[in-house]
């Protein structure tokens, strides 16, 4: 056989194994040739022994040798060195096994004889494969370089039974349902628990059901076939796919529709989904964890969300508590979100921030709790080149809520129910600088509600 292929720049370490001498002897001379080091057995049990001395980027085996068979090998890899990929050699007497194979996990395979170039560009996609995996690998060690383990910051009694808790489902494979308000770090709790369970090497995937129109949640979820609407112009795989054999975490789930809150209901129960326009169904293995900043049982109450689901979904309840519940973790949480924004400043005095500010942050409610702290710190850090953060850098509208929340309070008279639900939706407009759809998502109400309350407010002010 002549090669006029160019060698790869993507060197492999391949495992070549195969019964006829006539074949070990030109992959022997053309894999080398071709940019590659190789490694030459005459039977399955010498390529297994070299396999348990040496890792290999590619087996390349014959799919029919006396004594241990292609298929065994490939089974023993799949147990020892599972990210070896596998190519199988084949007569078209034992095609069918080999289509057998791929659904195995086989990378691919040749019919023989097999042409020099075929094999070239199927090598060529191994190393791309191998490539890719990785940059995935430096990509996630660069990201918990920058982010670190998951951390719960805080040292206050309500944040440690929160670290116990996760502790406590982690292992298990039961459904999470996280509670708490907007902003008190429910995706940050939903990581910890992915992070110490057992599937903690796969993926983590995360998806907010307020975020996304009606008409596109089942397609993000569970995926679609090309054409099954307008605009899926490709087969696309959904999000509980992705997560196979990880992860997901559905934020907000209070959001969901109720036609799809019967389908993921399903989901959970059974394990299998169908893509949007296909009929076959798919099983897929996915914890999935939830969160909310709403009643649910109140809901349930008023028919906006289906009561086997929720019993459905809180299994455990974690209750992430709210800053204000918490002030003695201010200080160490405004000091981390201050390194993760500067993670290389080393303060003179070693204070980060000025008594004057400290005591600032303290005396804050903070109605949008740790995100609006990070924020408040970001904002700081815009105008603060060096530490500490004086009283100066913190922006004025944590001075402007707080005098408009005792106007409020001074305008409504006596505080009652009413008047803190008031007070609540007047924090959230100035948290969103007046958009109020942005307010009202966060509120949880509808913008129609927000401004009939608003107008409640300018009335009750106009009278006061």
């Amino acid at each position: 056989m002549k090669n006029n292929i160019a060698k790869s720049p993507d060197r492999l370490k391949i495992l070549f194994a195969d019964d006829e001498p006539s074949i070990q002897d030109c992959m022997s001379i053309e894999l080398p040739r071709m940019g590659h080091a190789v490694t030459v057995c005459p039977d399955g049990f010498t390529a297994l022994a070299a396999l348990e001395k040496n890792a290999y980027d590619c087996l390349l085996v014959d799919l029919d040798m006396p004594g241990m068979s292609g298929m065994q090998l490939v089974e023993r890899l799949r147990q020892d060195s599972p990210e070896t990929e596998a190519i199988i050699l084949t007569g078209k007497s034992s095609l069918d096994s080999a289509i057998a194979a791929l659904r195995q996990g086989v990378f691919d395979y040749l019919t023989k004889p097999c042409k020099l170039v075929e094999l070239d560009a199927l090598l060529k996609r191994v190393a791309e494969k191998r490539e890719l995996r990785n940059r995935c690998r430096a990509l996630q060690h660069r990201l918990e370089r920058i982010e670190g383990k998951t951390q719960l910051i805080g040292d206050s009694p309500q944040i440690a039974q929160v670290r116990g808790r996760i502790a406590r489902v982690a292992p298990s494979e039961s459904t999470v349902l996280i509670l708490g308000e907007t902003g008190t770090g429910k995706e940050l709790a939903a990581r910890a628990v992915h992070e110490q369970s057992m599937r903690r090497e796969k993926p983590f995937v995360a998806i907010n059901c307020g975020a996304l129109p009606e008409s596109l949640i089942e397609s993000e979820l569970f995926g679609h076939r090309r054409g099954a609407f307008t605009g899926a112009d490709e087969s696309r795989a959904g999000l509980f796919e992705v997560a196979h054999g990880g992860t997901l975490f559905l934020d907000e789930i209070g959001e969901l529709p109720k036609p799809m809150q019967a389908k993921l209901l399903r989901v959970l129960e059974t394990g299998d989904l169908r893509r949007v326009g296909e009929n076959q169904s798919i099983q897929v293995d996915v914890r999935v964890i939830c969160a909310t900043h709403r009643n649910l049982e109140q809901m349930v109450e008023q028919g906006d969300f289906r009561e086997d689901l929720m019993f459905r979904i809180n299994t455990f309840e974690i209750t992430l508590p709210s800053l204000r519940e918490r002030p003695d973790d201010i200080r160490g949480l405004a000091e981390h979100l201050y390194r993760r924004f500067r993670p290389m400043v080393n303060p003179r005095n070693g204070s980060l921030f000025s008594p004057e500010a400290i005591d600032y942050l303290l005396s804050h409610s903070w109605p949008g709790n740790v995100r609006e702290l990070a924020n408040v710190i970001e904002h700081a850090l815009i105008l603060c080149d060096q530490p500490p953060v004086l009283l100066e850098h913190l922006p004025p509208r944590l001075a402007t809520r707080k005098s408009r929340s005792r106007s409020s309070r001074s305008a409504f008279g006596p505080i009652t129910l009413q008047k803190l639900e008031m007070q609540a939706i007047l924090e959230a407009v100035d948290r969103h600088g007046g958009n109020k759809p942005a307010a009202a998502e966060e509120l949880g109400i509808s913008v129609k509600t927000l401004y009939n309350r608003l107008s409640q407010i300018s009335t009750l002010e106009k009278s006061a």
